[in-house]
């Protein structure tokens, strides 16, 4: 594939990991593709930044899937479950899985990224996460 023609499935929540990584695609020449995902989150202030990192970077396409984990639930991000505040760096966080962790959440939104990229015929996918993410997060 050209540098001219490059394209890429990039991920993006809208939070600073996934707006970073749109910022990397961009300077590194690709035609952005972006996938979001409304996945039944309490929180949807992070699609409406999506939306505005997307306009900014003049993606060639951005689409946000309607995904319901809300109906597996386990996480307090998709349930009525609370948020915990101030979470430390201890034992805690290596032991256990935060009530925070949506079950298989970024393996599912990888598949559809890999779907879309096999149309797009694009070997390009970027994901944003942080070093921190390992901490109990087991996806």
């Amino acid at each position: 594939m050209s540098s001219q023609n490059k394209k890429a499935v990039v991920l993006l929540s809208g939070g600073v990991d996934s707006s970073t990584v749109t910022a990397i695609a961009h300077h590194n020449g690709y035609t952005i593709h972006c996938l979001s995902f409304n996945y039944g989150q309490r929180n949807v202030a992070e699609l409406r930044a999506a939306k505005k990192v997307a306009s900014f970077y003049k993606v060639k396409q951005h689409y946000i899937i309607n995904v319901d984990l809300g109906k597996i639930g386990g996480s307090a991000l998709t349930d009525d479950i609370k948020v915990p505040k101030n979470r430390s760096m201890d034992n805690h966080i290596k032991n256990e899985i935060p009530i925070t962790y949506v079950p298989a959440r970024n393996t599912i939104f990888l598949s559809y990224a890999l779907a879309w990229a096999e149309v797009l015929i694009s070997d390009t996918i970027f994901i944003g996460v942080n070093v921190m993410d390992y901490s109990g997060y087991p996806d």
